[in-house]
C-alpha cells in the first residue's frame, strides 16, 4: 500500500495518492491532471476513484479532467448535487481499492456535503483519515463557506462540532490525520505549518479538539474569522457545475500575440497580467498592466486581484513560463486567458511603445522621508499580520479587499505601500496606478526590512 501526500505550497493545498495492488485513488486533486496520471503510470496502476471531500472554494479541482482522461469514478459525500455524473456516497459506505478499503464518513459543518475518508489497511484496521476541510492540523474548517446556503455560520459550527465528536474523535490516537490544507490557506484561521499529524497529537494541541462544550466550540471557531475571499463562491460553483477542459484552456491561453495585437486587445478592455519579479516590473512595464510575480502565492493573489475580471486576460512573461502560468491561473478558475505577448516585455520596449514605472524605495529612505514630513503609510498585510506588529503610523489596508476599500483613498495623494516582504506591495501599487492613483510608492523589502532597521516605532495590537 502507498499513501503519498502531494503538497502544493502556492495554494497551501494537499492532494493524496493512494495505491494498492495496482489500483489507485486520488483525494482532492488539483486542476492539472498530468501529474497524477504520470504518477499512476509510474507504478503501472489504474486510477479507480477520485474522492472529493467537498466543493472546494479556493481552487478548481481536477476531478472532471481526470475522470474524462482515465475513466475514474468521482465520489462526493451525501447531499452533494452536481450537473455532471458522479457517485453521491452514503455515510459509512466502503470502497475497495486493491486489498484495502476506504470508508466514507459524512462530516458536515464546513459545508453540508463535507466528508472525510477513512483508510483501512489490509487487516481492516484504521490507518489514516483524510479530513478535507473538516479538521486541519491545529484548526478546523471555517463554517461560513457553503455554496448557496441560508444556514448561519453558528449552525454550521454546531454541526461541525457534532461531526468531529461523533465521527473523528472516537478513532484510535495513532490514526494519521491528512487535511486538505496547511498554513496560508483562507479556509481556516490557525492552521499549523505541519501538513499531517496523528489524531492523538491533535487532541493535545488543537484548540478546537479540547474538552469544551458545544456552545464554547461554536464561539471559538467563529471568533476572529475574516470575511471570506470574494472569489470563493465563484470557484465553489465551478466545482459544483463544471468547467472547461484544461486542454482547451491551455491551447487558448498559450497563443502568441504580437505587440499590435496586445495593444488592440488592451484598448478593448483586455487585462494585462505581468508575472515578472516585482523589482524587475517596477522599473518598466506596459501602462495599465498588473504585477503578480510567479515566485509568491501566485494563485491565491491572482484570484484576489483579478477575480472580478470577466474580460480577456493576456500574460506578459518570458515565453517559456507562459504554459505553467496558464495552468496556475486555471487552478483558481480563470478560463479566459487568450494568449501572451510573444517575446515578453522586451518586445513591447523594442517596438518603442509607451512605458511606465513605479518608484520603489528602501526602508532606510522611508525613514528619512518620515523624519521630514507626514506621509500616508499603508500596510497591505492581512489584519492578523498587522496586529502582530506594525509601524505605529501605518494604516491597515489589506490587499484582499483593495477594490472594496478604494473609497478610503484620495486621488492625488501620495501613498507609501508595504507588505511583509515586497511581493504584495508591488501588486497593490500596480493596481492603484492602473486605477489612476499615480503616486503609489513601494517599500522594497516590506515590513521585515523596516523592522530590521530599528528606525520605526513598532506597535503590537
Amino acid at each position: 500500500m502507498i499513501v503519498e501526500q502531494m503538497y502544493t505550497k502556492s495554494l497551501a493545498a494537499a492532494t493524496y495518492y493512494i495505491e494498492s495492488d495496482g489500483e489507485a485513488a486520488l483525494i482532492d486533486p488539483l486542476r492539472e491532471p498530468g501529474v497524477y496520471l504520470n504518477r499512476a503510470k509510474k507504478s503501472g496502476a489504474t486510477i479507480k476513484y477520485i474522492f472529493e471531500t467537498h466543493f472546494h472554494a479556493d481552487f478548481v479541482s481536477g476531478h472532471l479532467d481526470l475522470s474524462r482522461k482515465c475513466g475514474a469514478k468521482i465520489v462526493f459525500g451525501p447531499t452533494a448535487k452536481t450537473t455532471y455524473h458522479m457517485h453521491e456516497g452514503v455515510d459509512g459506505e466502503y470502497f475497495t481499492l486493491g486489498t484495502i478499503k476506504i470508508k466514507l464518513l459524512h462530516t458536515p459543518g464546513h459545508t453540508p456535503e463535507s466528508s472525510s475518508f477513512l483508510l483501512l489497511d489490509e487487516n481492516g484496521g484504521p490507518r489514516s483519515i483524510f479530513t478535507g476541510d473538516t479538521l486541519f492540523i491545529g484548526d478546523v474548517g471555517r463554517p461560513d463557506l457553503a455554496v448557496k446556503s441560508n444556514v448561519t455560520k453558528e449552525d454550521r459550527a454546531g454541526t461541525l462540532y457534532d461531526s468531529i465528536h461523533a465521527k473523528i474523535l472516537p478513532l484510535d490516537n495513532n490514526v494519521i490525520v491528512y487535511p486538505a490544507h496547511g498554513a496560508g490557506s483562507a479556509c481556516g484561521k490557525k492552521m499549523s505549518k505541519e501538513t499531517f499529524s496523528t489524531l492523538g497529537e491533535q487532541k493535545k494541541s488543537n484548540y478546537a479538539l479540547q474538552d469544551i462544550k458545544r456552545d464554547d466550540f461554536i464561539k471559538q471557531v467563529i471568533k476572529g474569522i475574516l470575511p471570506p475571499p470574494l472569489y470563493f463562491p465563484k470557484i465553489a460553483e465551478l466545482n459544483r457545475s463544471g468547467y472547461k477542459g484544461i486542454d482547451e484552456v491551455t491551447t487558448k491561453g498559450t497563443r502568441p500575440l504580437s505587440v499590435d495585437e496586445i495593444e488592440k486587445e488592451h484598448e478593448a478592455g483586455a487585462f494585462l497580467l505581468d508575472t515578472r519579479a516585482p523589482q524587475t516590473f517596477n522599473k518598466e512595464f506596459i501602462p495599465g498592466s498588473i504585477n503578480l510575480g510567479l515566485g509568491g502565492a501566485f494563485e491565491m493573489w491572482a484570484a484576489v486581484i483579478i477575480s472580478h475580471i470577466e474580460s480577456k486576460i493576456i500574460i506578459i512573461s518570458d515565453d517559456d513560463r507562459v504554459e505553467p502560468t496558464v495552468a496556475r491561473l486555471a487552478a483558481v478558475g480563470f478560463q479566459n486567458v487568450i494568449g501572451y505577448l510573444k517575446g515578453g516585455f522586451e518586445a513591447w520596449r523594442d517596438a518603442g511603445k509607451k512605458i511606465e514605472s513605479i518608484e520603489s524605495i528602501s526602508a532606510e529612505e522611508l525613514a528619512l522621508r518620515m523624519e521630514s514630513s507626514s506621509i500616508n503609510l499603508l500596510d497591505i498585510r492581512k489584519p492578523p499580520e498587522f496586529e502582530t506588529g506594525h509601524v505605529d503610523s501605518a494604516k491597515n489596508f489589506p490587499l484582499d479587499y483593495i477594490y472594496k476599500d478604494l473609497d478610503k483613498l484620495k486621488p492625488g495623494e501620495t501613498y507609501y505601500i508595504h507588505c511583509q516582504g515586497g511581493y504584495r506591495s508591488m501588486a497593490a501599487c500596480s493596481v492603484l496606478k492602473s486605477l489612476g492613483y499615480e503616486d503609489a510608492i513601494d517599500i522594497d523589502g516590506g515590513f521585515a526590512s523596516m523592522a530590521r532597521t530599528g528606525k520605526f516605532e513598532i506597535k503590537i495590537d
